[in-house]
């Protein structure tokens, strides 16, 4: 397995696909009213947003994104916010961490995290952490990040505009 930095030249049509299941898996979570949200916004234009949106970090972070490569495509994903972002949440910001059906539970998700940590170890942060926001009803995702150490740090709150 590889891991490198996200080439939008060579990757940008896998790494949508990533996405694209990451969101479906995130909706799955919640109620039929969360599912089809989250499967509704996967449209062209969302895909193009997106795909801009990674293209923006990268020129800022060239390794914000990091994939991993097994041989027959991408198996997953890490994408950590680049350092000008850090006043989001006055830390490095885990932004997403995806690992296709097939790769869990191999290893990859901790190298992931691995890479991702690299990547913020440089960051000039106002404070030394490395947040992210993770469902609660992702149980495989809570146990990732308890297992790196993550802890609940306030709550998040949403509405609906």
């Amino acid at each position: 397995m590889e891991t490198r930095a996200y080439d939008p030249e060579r990757d940008a049509a896998a790494l949508w696909g990533l996405k694209e299941r990451f969101e479906r898996e995130l909706g799955a979570l919640g109620d039929e009213e969360k599912s089809e949200s989250y499967g509704e916004k996967l449209t062209e234009q969302y895909r193009e947003r997106y795909l801009d949106w990674v293209a923006w970090c990268i020129e800022r972070d060239p390794d914000c994104v990091t994939v991993a490569d097994d041989g027959t495509g991408l198996a997953g994903y890490v994408f950590v916010l680049p350092e000008e972002l850090a006043m989001i949440w006055d830390s490095a910001v885990l932004n997403e961490l995806y690992v296709r059906d097939s790769r869990r539970a191999s290893g990859l998700a901790d190298d992931l995290m691995e890479a991702a940590y690299d990547c913020v170890r440089g960051q000039d942060l106002p404070l030394e952490r490395l947040m992210l926001d993770v469902d609660t009803e992702n149980g495989p995702a809570g146990g990732l990040y308890a297992r790196h150490g993550f802890e609940p740090w306030g709550e998040l709150r949403a509405r609906d505009l």
